[in-house]
């Protein structure tokens, strides 16, 4: 007699979508946008405007969160491009999960720069009140992944992953973060409930980030 041979499904659950992009327009908007922020740095009432975790920050300069709300063009230009973004990456994750034809719309709730000087971090954080992120790598200065310069490190959200390993967990991978190389014009779209931080920068050139929280409506 034969044994029979079990079927086997593999289901995955809980994963964590990431996504990068390059901007086609960055060449256009940079020098436009970098001039935008030199000007608005200027006129910053303290070093951290926004007020949030001013602990967890170091040698940076932080915008309020309403950067992306000005009248300028090539700031109006690119909030146009990250809410597309957004709506194309909540289309590709949840189409499973919504209507059939339906029409989807990201609107950008809080925005900011941040103008990291050499030395700078900003410590491990999430963002509430939203339901996708993003970076966008206006200027990465001498920001590199070797080394570790001035990265954005992403954490593993399985908080218990790593509380055993042998061969068997291998495809957990064994750091727990995943490092991003800040890649000038590229842009990073995730999931708010992951933490990240900015690891410690150093650079004769200040290495500039526009960073945003989105949230999502269809109709």
């Amino acid at each position: 007699m034969q044994t029979a041979i079990p079927t086997i499904e593999n289901i995955s659950t809980w994963t964590t979508p990431i996504f990068v992009a390059n901007n086609p327009d960055h060449e256009f908007l940079k020098n436009e946008l970098l001039n935008f922020i030199s000007q608005a740095q200027k006129q910053q009432q303290s070093t951290i405007d926004s007020q949030i975790a001013v602990d967890a920050k170091h040698r940076l300069f932080e915008s309020e969160l309403t950067f992306l709300e000005h009248a300028h063009p090539e700031v109006m230009e690119l909030r146009r491009i990250f809410e597309e973004l957004v709506a194309e990456v909540a289309y590709d994750v949840n189409r499973d999960a919504w209507p059939q034809d339906v029409e989807v719309e990201a609107n950008v709730t809080e925005s900011w720069y941040h103008i990291t000087q050499s030395g700078g971090y900003h410590d491990v954080h999430s963002h509430p009140n939203c339901s996708w992120c993003g970076i966008y790598y206006l200027e990465p200065g001498n920001a590199s992944l070797d080394g570790k310069n001035g990265i954005n490190r992403f954490y593993d959200p399985r908080v218990n992953a790593a509380h055993f390993t042998d061969a068997g967990t291998a495809y957990l991978g064994n750091q727990g973060y995943w490092d991003f190389a800040p890649i000038e014009g590229q842009m990073i779209i995730f999931p708010s409930y992951l933490k990240h931080s900015a690891l410690p920068y150093f650079g004769d050139q200040d290495r500039i980030v526009i960073a945003f929280n989105c949230v999502v409506d269809i109709f």
